[in-house]
Order: C-alpha cells, then sequence, then structure tokens
C-alpha cells in the first residue's frame, strides 16, 4: 500500500520497515503478535524506546509508523480496531534548523566557480558540483530530488524547473539566471567528455553506482571537502543545511510563508512553521521600524 497506492520512496519504505521489525521482535519478546498488540503494549514499547535512550523525534517517528501500520489494518478488516489511537506522541524540543548566511553560500559558490573555471581532466567533476550547488541554493530541493534529476533538464528551456517529490507528486520551481547558466554549461562539458563513446545516460549526474546516478552520499562529502577549501565549518554544512539556507533567505527577504512551503514540497504548512522564527525576527523589526507606537516611544528615548 505504501508503495503502489501512495508512492512512497525507497528510503522511506526501507525506514518503516525497520521500525516495524524492531516493534515486532519487541513484542514477540513479550509473547505477543504485532497485529493482535492492545493499546498498553504498544504504549510499553514506546517507553522501552525512552529507557534504550531513543531522542523524543526518533520515537515519534516510530509511533508515526505504528500509526500507519494499524490504521491500514483497520481498514482492511484485519482488525476491529486502532491500537494508536490513544496513545500520545512523544514530547521534543523542536531545534531550530541549522542553516547558513548568505557570506557563507556566496563563499561556497565562489570557490566552486573558480574551481570549475580549471581546464584539466578533472573539470568535469568540479562544474558538477557548481551545477549541484546552484541548483540546491536556487531552488531548496531535497537531496534525493537533486541527484536523482533526468537527463532531459538539460534540454528544457525556460527558467523553471520540474522536481518530483514525495509521493511523485511534482512542483514547478524557478532557476536563477546562474543556475540555468551552470547547467548550460555542464551539458557542453558532458557532451564534449562523452563524444559518443558511452550510451546516453537517463540521469543528469551519471555514475557508476548501483541507481546509475550520484550518490547523495558522495555529494554530501564532497560538499564538506569543498566547504574545508573554502574555510568554513565543515560539521556545520551538509546538502539539508543548504536547503534550510534557501527557505531561510527568502523569508529573510519577505517570501510569504506558503509560497516557500510550495517550493519546498511540503504537504502541511506546519512543516514549513519550523522556519517562522525568522519569520517572527522579521516581523518584530517591521513593527519597532513602521508601528507610529514603536516611533513614538523612539521619540521619546
Amino acid at each position: 500500500m505504501m508503495s503502489a497506492e501512495r508512492g512512497a520512496a525507497g528510503n522511506t519504505l526501507l525506514s518503516y520497515e525497520r521500525d516495524l521489525d524492531d516493534l515486532r521482535g519487541f513484542l514477540t519478546a513479550r509473547s505477543v503478535s504485532i497485529v493482535d498488540a492492545a493499546s498498553a503494549d504498544l504504549s510499553v514499547y514506546l517507553g522501552d524506546l525512552a529507557k534504550r535512550g531513543f531522542e523524543p523525534s526518533s520515537q515519534a517517528r516510530r509511533l508515526s509508523a505504528m500509526r500507519q501500520f494499524y490504521k491500514f489494518l483497520y481498514a482492511e478488516g484485519i482488525r476491529g480496531d486502532d491500537p494508536t489511537a490513544i496513545l500520545d506522541a512523544p514530547k521534543k524540543n523542536r531545534s531550530l534548523p541549522k542553516t547558513m548566511t548568505v557570506a557563507d553560500v556566496g563563499r561556497l559558490l565562489s570557490l566552486a566557480e573558480e574551481e570549475a573555471a580549471i581546464a584539466d581532466k578533472h573539470q568535469l567533476l568540479r562544474v558538477r558540483m557548481l551545477v549541484l550547488l546552484e541548483l540546491l541554493y536556487a531552488t531548496g530541493m531535497r537531496v534525493s530530488e537533486l541527484v536523482s534529476l533526468p537527463a532531459n533538464t538539460l534540454g528544457r528551456e525556460g527558467r523553471f524547473l520540474v522536481i518530483r517529490g514525495k509521493g511523485n507528486k511534482e512542483r514547478l520551481v524557478p532557476l536563477s539566471k546562474t543556475a540555468v547558466a551552470a547547467l548550460a554549461r555542464y551539458g557542453a562539458l558532458l557532451a564534449q567528455q562523452d563524444n559518443g563513446k558511452a550510451p546516453p545516460s537517463p540521469w543528469l549526474f551519471p555514475s557508476s553506482a548501483k541507481e546509475g546516478y550520484l550518490p547523495r552520499q558522495v555529494f554530501a562529502r564532497d560538499l564538506k571537502d569543498l566547504a574545508i577549501r573554502a574555510g568554513l565549518d565543515a560539521a556545520m554544512i551538509s546538502p539539508h543545511v543548504l536547503r534550510h539556507a534557501f527557505a531561510s533567505h527568502l523569508l529573510e527577504n519577505g517570501a510569504d510563508l506558503r509560497v516557500v512551503q510550495e517550493l519546498l514540497g511540503h504537504t502541511d504548512i506546519s512543516t514549513t512553521q519550523i522556519y517562522t522564527h525568522v519569520l517572527e525576527e522579521r516581523l518584530q523589526r517591521l513593527v519597532q521600524t513602521h508601528h507610529p507606537l514603536a516611533k513614538q516611544a523612539k521619540k521619546q528615548d
């Protein structure tokens, strides 16, 4: 059902499988079938996760997998109730996402541009890194969406990109001029180096990996290496942090939260609301600068 009806990604399916396998192992040790487990059994399991040192966010993810599983059993008539209905989600402290300053992103892009200009046998790899960075910061797409872009992305005209996200849902995102230029440069260099020697790959960033495209772990590693060369703290930089930077910088410059939700591909705006701290700071500045009472208070000071 998760695969066929919801179009869940492979990583999501593996995650659900691991979570439910762990639950089944715990219940089996208590001589309880996973299909017949009661709310009390599942509550004890959540308590065990806490004892094992699982963070509230990890516990919440396990509970989410359980809810999906038991809702499915109920919908299919395998059970007459949903034992997760009365379970409370573990309370978690929602930490703000790591992000980067505009200046730090600029340093990364500038160095990538400089290195991409070096003409040698490794130039294609450096131009590829420049394209990856430009696309990621221009669109805020997930790293899994980025590395699996189709090759026909190069042939599309215009300043927009169609991204296939979670659940095979498509969204349209605009590209910056520098991203468009980097794509064209990469396409020309790719065609020049291939020169008809190998059959064309269906992927924009082809690789010898089993998926056929650049593994996200390789990109993450290369990004950290670039950050080190740029004099930045590599521990604070990842593809996901650049996605956060994209969203935060848009909001800082006046973008609407709903627009950012669409660009990020969030189904629920509550997911996007983690960035409201940026909005709150901007709104406070607006009120302090423009509200007549705030202006009056400044004059009295």
